[in-house]
């Protein structure tokens, strides 16, 4: 009776092996079945000039590391701003599937969305370090992707241009009184903020800028920094080039990516697509740290651009209005306010350990002996 049940058992046991053996081995195959012949073919959408240096440059260098790592099953075509669709649509063309692709600035869609601007730069906010931190191990990445699901959107962070410049002036600014009736371009909360100390603000693609400040339609603009400002020519047509950026201390681009699109790849081209984009982020950060400085070299000696501090006073009274501005801006929106209260605890926490860091490492740097 012994044999006989220890028979039965060791057949049983046999089977259950050879079973889950079976249905592992069909479980790998269906899940490695990844056809390496088809090649997916996206158009990626942007708010910048085509090849326009750094922040249009970032797109196509993830169109380029998405072939190369790869290996050409997926490739993506840019269009530069009005060439498939005016700047400010990509959003929407994104979303609804019109392009698989997009990358711009997030604070661009505020008027459809309020918490996108905490994914671009918060006034008196956080720096590109920061930002990035926030986004990749503070939980801004999960946040983002919960306000952009309703859009048919993932996103991710596709670029930062660190710490900007406080833009073009035909006038030199002394006082407060001289932002009252002041025309400037500058997007976003900062637009608000300067509202409220009396300019009037408005709202441009960066091509558009150049003329307008040409033609007297503006007296003041923002863009980024030296590194594309130059290129750009502003120093033709305004004499004043201030600092620092209180509006933009870390700014991120972004890169949108339809939903069902995204779906629709096997599993190794969507890793490709992710790291990529944290390439092409970091890559950006890089590669204006290496040019702003040069850039401001040639617009201050060979141009003779003035280049001016904004007064402390000016700074102070902008500080305290974006406060109030901030406070009115996430009132009654929950997904921003619950962003925001994510954004600023991270601030609060990393300005801690900074004052003993990165602070104090530029102070001790610059120390005289």
């Amino acid at each position: 009776m012994k044999i006989m049940k220890k028979k039965l058992l060791s057949f049983f046991l046999i089977c259950l092996f050879w079973g889950c053996s079976e249905s592992s081995t069909t479980a790998i195959q269906e899940t490695t079945e990844i056809d390496l012949n088809k090649v997916y073919k996206w158009n990626m959408v942007t708010t910048w000039p085509k090849n326009y240096p750094g922040l249009g440059r970032a797109a196509e260098n993830l169109s380029k590391y998405v072939d190369e790592m790869s290996n050409g099953r997926l490739k993506i075509k840019v269009y530069g701003a009005g060439e498939m669709v005016p700047a400010m649509e990509v959003f929407d063309a994104v979303s609804r599937g019109a392009a698989q692709l997009g990358h711009g600035a997030s604070y661009y869609w505020t008027g459809k969305l309020k918490s996108s601007q905490f994914f671009t730069a918060v006034p008196f906010g956080l720096t590109a370090q920061e930002i990035n931190s926030w986004i990749h191990w503070g939980g801004g990445q999960e946040l983002w992707e919960e306000a952009y699901a309703p859009f048919n959107l993932i996103p991710f962070a596709g670029g930062n241009t660190g710490v900007q410049m406080a833009g073009w002036f035909k006038k030199e600014i002394n006082s407060l009184d001289d932002l009252k009736g002041l025309k400037m371009r500058i997007p976003g909360l900062a637009g608000e903020i300067f509202s409220r100390a009396g300019a009037e603000t408005v709202l441009l693609p960066g091509s558009d800028i150049f003329l307008a400040l040409q033609q007297g339609v503006i007296d003041a603009a923002e863009w980024v920094g030296p590194f594309n400002d130059l290129t750009f020519g502003f120093h033709q047509v305004a004499d004043y080039y201030y600092y620092p950026g209180w509006h933009e201390g870390g700014s991120t681009l972004e890169i949108i990516i339809n939903k069902e699109a995204y779906s629709s790849l096997p599993d190794d081209l969507k890793a490709i697509v992710k790291y990529a984009a944290r390439a092409v982020n970091q890559e950006m950060l890089d590669e204006y740290t290496a040019n702003n400085n040069r850039a401001l070299t040639e617009l201050v000696e060979v141009h003779g651009v003035e280049l001016r501090k904004l007064p402390d006073d000016v700074l102070i009274e902008l500080r305290r209005i974006s406060e109030e501005v901030m406070e009115e801006f996430i009132k009654d929106d929950e997904m921003a306010t619950k962003i925001y209260n994510s954004y600023l605890a991270f601030k609060q926490d990393v300005i801690q350990y900074h004052e003993i860091s990165e602070k104090a490492f530029i102070e001790m740097r610059d120390l005289e002996e």
